[in-house]
Parts: structure tokens; C-alpha cells; sequence
């Protein structure tokens, strides 16, 4: 098993010191702000401890994360302002439906941005929030703003926390690729244990 892992480790490290990889950030990032399947934010602290190794250049991982996010949030909101009447001529049928939507749209006018920057680290979270966003049809400057915002904060952090375990863990990779996957994981579950 821990041949397994090591052979896993090392077809990451090699993969992800690849030029392409920067395209591959940004493609998941854009793709995970819509479906998301894969968190884009391990891709995303990859690229930081590759760029903490030296073979990736940070600030491209940084853009590359943060610009498919944003462009990825702005698609789901689109999406959600697009569904938006048959959203809410389904969801505002029975009262329960109805009153379920109004929470939604109370919440987003109490905590706005906050809730937005907060859910951009909630796998998940973003998606729903997002989407809710555009089906709530919220301001779309306000929209944009905030989720500039989250998604320039997200993406620092996510490189930033792989590339301080790159730079700490040089002689040892494997090292700095679980560390900082398990860093990420405790305030990923810490956000959702305070939220």
C-alpha cells in the first residue's frame, strides 16, 4: 500500500510540474464552481508546493486558479438567473417551497458578500450559493464584486498553503504534498464546523 502511494505521489509530482498544469488549473477551477466534482482547491495547492519546489512559477498558479473561479462563478450565476422563473415557479408552488426560497433570499441580503466569501471554501457551498445568487437575480455588479473578492482570497490561500509546504519540505515531497492536503482539510472543516 505504501508502494502504491509513493508511485501516486510521484506521478503527481511529475505531472504537476508540467507547463500544462496551469491550464489544468484553471480549467478545473472554472468546472468546479459548476460541477463540482473535483475541489479545485487540491489542484490548486499542488501548483503552490510544485511552485514552492521551483518548477512552477506561483503568481501563474495564483491567476490560474483565481481567473477559472471567478469566470466558473460568474457561469454558475448566469446559470441560476437563467433558470431563475422556472426555479421559482417550481419552488414557490407549495408554502413550504415558498418559504424555503424566501430564507434564501433573506440570507443573501443579510450576510451578502460575507456568505459568498465564506462559501468560496466550502466545496459545494459555492455552487449552491452561486446559483442561488442568479436565480434570486441579486445585483449583478454586487455579484461580481464579491466573488472578485472571494475568489483572489481562495486562490492565495490555496497556493500559498502549498507553496509554504513546497518550500519547507524540499528534500522530501511526499511530505509536503500531505501536509499540505491535510492543512487545507482541517479549515476547510473548520469553516463548516463554525458555519
Amino acid at each position: 500500500m505504501l508502494e502504491f502511494a509513493n508511485q501516486a505521489f510521484d506521478w503527481l509530482k511529475d505531472f504537476s510540474s508540467s507547463p500544462w498544469f496551469y491550464a489544468i488549473i484553471f480549467v478545473i477551477a472554472l468546472l468546479d464552481s459548476v460541477l463540482p466534482i473535483v475541489p479545485s482547491e487540491t489542484l490548486v495547492i499542488i501548483g503552490g508546493v510544485s511552485a514552492g519546489l521551483g518548477e512552477l512559477w506561483l503568481p501563474l498558479v495564483i491567476i490560474c486558479g483565481v481567473t477559472g473561479a471567478f469566470i466558473g462563478d460568474n457561469l454558475s450565476y448566469l446559470i441560476g438567473r437563467e433558470a431563475s422563473d422556472w426555479v421559482m415557479r417550481r419552488q414557490t408552488r407549495t408554502e413550504k417551497g415558498a418559504k424555503r426560497m424566501a430564507k434564501v433570499v433573506e440570507q443573501v441580503h443579510e450576510r451578502g458578500g460575507l456568505l459568498l466569501v465564506t462559501a468560496r471554501f466550502i466545496p459545494g457551498g459555492r455552487t449552491a450559493l452561486t446559483l442561488s445568487c442568479g436565480v434570486t437575480r441579486q445585483p449583478r455588479r454586487w455579484f461580481v464584486g464579491w466573488v472578485a473578492v472571494a475568489t483572489v482570497i481562495w486562490g492565495n490561500y490555496a497556493a500559498l498553503l502549498g507553496f509554504i509546504g513546497g518550500k519547507s519540505f524540499e528534500e522530501n515531497h511526499t511530505l509536503a504534498f500531505i501536509i499540505a492536503f491535510v492543512t487545507a482539510f482541517s479549515i476547510t472543516a473548520l469553516i463548516e464546523l463554525i458555519r
